[in-house]
Parts: C-alpha cells; sequence; structure tokens
C-alpha cells in the first residue's frame, strides 16, 4: 500500500491507512462482542463462545480434541483479534499506534504486515510451548511485543554500527522486564508472559535479518 496514503494523529505523527485497516480490523470483534454483553444482539454468551472457538489452547497443539476441524491452525490467528474488553483493548492500541508508524515507514506495508503476522505466530508459539494448556490466551499483544521487539533491534543495529553505548538498549530491555512482572503481578498471574516473550523474540530475529538483506 502507498505511503503517501496516510491519516494525520498531531504534529509530526502520520498512521499510515494500512496501519489504520489493521486498527479496525482490531476492534470491530471487541465492538461486536461489548454489543452481546450488553444484550443488544447476539446471546450475552458470545464473548464465551468467541473465547471458546478463537482462543488460543495451548492443549489444542497436543492431545485436546478441537471444537471444529482446523481450530489447532486457526486459532493461531484468530487469538489476537479478541480482547477481555475495552481496557484490554486500549491498552494493546496504544501500543499499536505507538509503534506502528516507524516500522511501516521502515518496512513497507508487506514487510510490517509480514512483521505483525509473523510475531502474532511467535506470541502463539511461546505460549503453546511455556504456557498452561487448561486456559485460553488472547489478545494482540503477542504481535505487538514483536513489533517491540523489531523496534528495539534496530536502535540496537543503529547503535552498535555507529559505536555508540548500547546502555540505552539494556535500560528499555530491562525496563520491558519490570512492565511485565508488575503486570503479572497485579493480574494475579493472568498475563500471558509467554506470548510476550515469544513476539519480542521473533520480532527481533526478522529485524535482524531484514537488515542483513
Amino acid at each position: 500500500m502507498s505511503h503517501k496514503t496516510q491519516h494525520s494523529r498531531g504534529p509530526g505523527i502520520r498512521i499510515p491507512a494500512g496501519v489504520w485497516m489493521l486498527t479496525a480490523l482490531i476492534v470491530i470483534p471487541e465492538l461486536l462482542l461489548t454489543g452481546a454483553d450488553l444484550g443488544l444482539w447476539w446471546s450475552p454468551y458470545s464473548r464465551l463462545n468467541a473465547f471458546q472457538y478463537g482462543g488460543f489452547w495451548a492443549g489444542l497443539l497436543y492431545d485436546w480434541l478441537p471444537n471444529y476441524r482446523g481450530q489447532a491452525v486457526v486459532m493461531f490467528v484468530t487469538y489476537g483479534f479478541l480482547h477481555a474488553g475495552f481496557l484490554h483493548l486500549a491498552m494493546n492500541l496504544m501500543a499499536l499506534l505507538s509503534l506502528a508508524p516507524d516500522l511501516y515507514a521502515r518496512y513497507g506495508a508487506r514487510r510490517f504486515l509480514l512483521l505483525y503476522a509473523l510475531s502474532q505466530f511467535g506470541g502463539a508459539l511461546g505460549f503453546g510451548l511455556l504456557g498452561p494448556v487448561d486456559v485460553p490466551m488472547i489478545g494482540a499483544s503477542g504481535a505487538l511485543f514483536g513489533l517491540a521487539g523489531a523496534y528495539v533491534a534496530n536502535g540496537y543495529i543503529r547503535r552498535r554500527r555507529s559505536g555508540l553505548s548500547l546502555r540505552p538498549i539494556l535500560q528499555v530491555l530491562l525496563l520491558l522486564l519490570v512492565i511485565n512482572f508488575l503486570l503479572w503481578w497485579a493480574l494475579d498471574g493472568q498475563l500471558a508472559w509467554e506470548t510476550h516473550l515469544g513476539g519480542f523474540v521473533v520480532g527481533w530475529v526478522y529485524a535482524v535479518a531484514v537488515f542483513r538483506r
């Protein structure tokens, strides 16, 4: 998609149309499920059903029986477009709109979307390997931590090539570690840190691979 088609979000910050389209894909499911929660349409159990059929269940990678054929594959995609409510959604949207414009401009539409998709897959894989099997994992944070991983990796590459200190990179990594720990503690262990880790690693590796090419 052309970089000329952009929308403004204030002085000096421009959000490409492709990022707005991705934002819409993330927001629309939550709007529909919130309407169902309020009794405006569908069943009041729609959110639970969405989690049941679209959340990421690690048990399906082992010996669980799926609800439908192909669920163990489809869930790698669908989990990233489901959220637990508007607060969960808002936190992820803030991260998306903060990180995406710079990476979109750097990589272009195709490489940016590939980064997002691979990071979402990496986040799910991290949860599948390290997380519990009896609870669903939902949310866009796997992909978003992949964006963060690519962003930090780009900073690392620039500073290393220029012979600058890597201390700011280490400080960012430490900050991300602290934030994840505090959120994990505040949420009584309900934070899917495994997803964050998997997405971050994939994003970092992607940035390094693109730079080498």
